[in-house]
């Protein structure tokens, strides 16, 4: 599981990013809200922690910037800021969670665990991730289906590893480059379209119900049914 962690004070962020990562989850980290917002366009994250009180771009702008976006990552929000109106005004501006500082980690590990078993049929078990009739290993980059299993490339694997963390939502073409090829690679923008025909190929092969939809001048949807 990936987290992405936006916090400003550079100890707290160490400190949790040490913990984090001790308990096995792949950590990226940054220190103010352009940057996280940055991060968060990506799509890499599987869950994020955000503090509210950030430099250049606060919390909550970056969180309803993110929402209006159809961003549906889980958010668990961090913050000092602990009264009842403070809790109800960070959720209902699109937080899944909100923890007051200063907190136990192992409470926030905890909520951590309570966020990952949420919703969407989207699941992540060891380096698994699963939708609807599909299943495919990170590390081994193998995708099984109703059909069978075949063995994915790297950048084949890297953008369905993407798509299957959003199912549903719409992810932009800039997005998906990012997200595969890396901010400092240089890539034509039709091999992504290659990327996709190659995976659209080997979801027929695998005779699975999950789909790929272009979503004309933005980029790419996973679509199908969510049980399996």
């Amino acid at each position: 599981m990936r987290i992405l962690l936006i916090e400003d004070d550079e100890k707290l962020n160490e400190a949790l990013c040490c913990a984090l990562r001790q308990e096995g989850y792949e950590v990226d980290t940054c220190l103010d809200g352009q940057e996280g917002l940055y991060y968060m366009e990506t799509g890499t994250a599987d869950l994020v922690l955000l503090d509210r009180m950030l430099p250049g771009l606060s919390g909550t702008q970056l969180l309803q910037t993110r929402r209006r976006a159809g961003d549906t990552t889980p958010v668990l929000m961090l913050t000092a800021m602990g009264t009842l109106s403070d809790r109800i005004t960070g959720l209902d501006q699109g937080a899944d969670d909100y923890l007051v500082k200063p907190f136990a980690m192992e409470e926030l590990m905890a909520r951590i665990r309570s966020l990952s078993r949420r919703g969407g049929g989207f699941h992540v078990i060891n380096d698994e991730l699963t939708w609807g009739d599909l299943k495919l290993s990170e590390s081994s980059c193998q995708l099984q289906g109703p059909g069978g299993e075949c063995t994915l490339s790297r950048r084949e694997c890297g953008l369905l590893c993407a798509l299957l963390r959003h199912p549903g939502q719409t992810l932009g073409r800039s997005q998906l480059l990012l997200s595969v090829w890396g901010p400092d690679t240089e890539v034509e923008d039709g091999n992504l379209d290659n990327y996709i025909f190659f995976l659209r190929r080997r979801l027929r092969s695998l005779d699975s119900r999950v789909s790929i939809q272009t979503v004309r001048g933005v980029g790419y949807r996973l679509e199908g049914t969510c049980g399996t």
